[in-house]
């Protein structure tokens, strides 16, 4: 994860423009009857729900790495962007199409890309990079930042000083993962 993370490259950040709507999400990319978040919550659960007409999900259990918590209703969990949208305009995506930019919220294709976790958690992160905000679980702090540089890498995001000097610190204290990932089809900031 070091040499990720030194491989990033360091841009100052720009919202201007920024509107969430810009990423189209919870799209049906496979025409499944099934929608991203429904599609993660189907991968992600611990006990898998039953999918009835529509992609309506009934029971399941799942696991929010976030808060260390299993919620059993999906009511209760929201799909959680690891690198939040409007970071991931910050970091590069206002250069995107946005054919681009709603593949990013709809990434399937990255495990680490989307998470269910409850809506508690992911309410309380918001917008926040990992300077701002890491997981209440100390023990999530690792794969959370994982997930993160494994994101942000795979998209080809910048991350600014003051991120890069939150991952340096933080992930010193994990243990120096690997970050493998597929290079997504997006510019390098400039």
């Amino acid at each position: 994860m070091r040499e990720a993370i030194a491989a990033l490259p360091v841009i100052g950040e720009d919202r201007l423009g920024y509107e969430r709507t810009a990423f189209r999400h919870w799209v049906d990319a496979d025409r499944n009857g099934c929608s991203t978040r429904a599609e993660v919550l189907v991968q992600e659960a611990v006990e898998p729900p039953a999918v009835g007409a529509g992609c309506a999900l009934a029971g399941g259990r799942w696991y929010s790495y976030y808060d260390d918590a299993y919620i059993t209703q999906a009511s209760g969990l929201d799909i959680d962007h690891v690198v939040p949208l409007a970071e991931v305009w910050d970091s590069g995506a206002s250069q995107w199409t946005a054919a681009q930019r709603q593949a990013y919220a709809n990434d399937l294709d990255e495990p680490r890309a989307l998470v269910a976790v409850t809506a508690r958690s992911n309410r309380g992160k918001a917008d926040r990079d990992v300077a701002e905000w890491l997981p209440p679980a100390a023990a999530a702090r690792c794969r959370y930042l994982v997930d993160w540089v494994t994101a942000k890498t795979r998209w080809h995001l910048a991350i600014d000083d003051i991120e890069r000097d939150a991952l340096v610190r933080e992930a010193s204290a994990c243990p120096d993962a690997p970050i493998v990932t597929t290079p997504a089809d997006t510019p390098p900031p400039s």
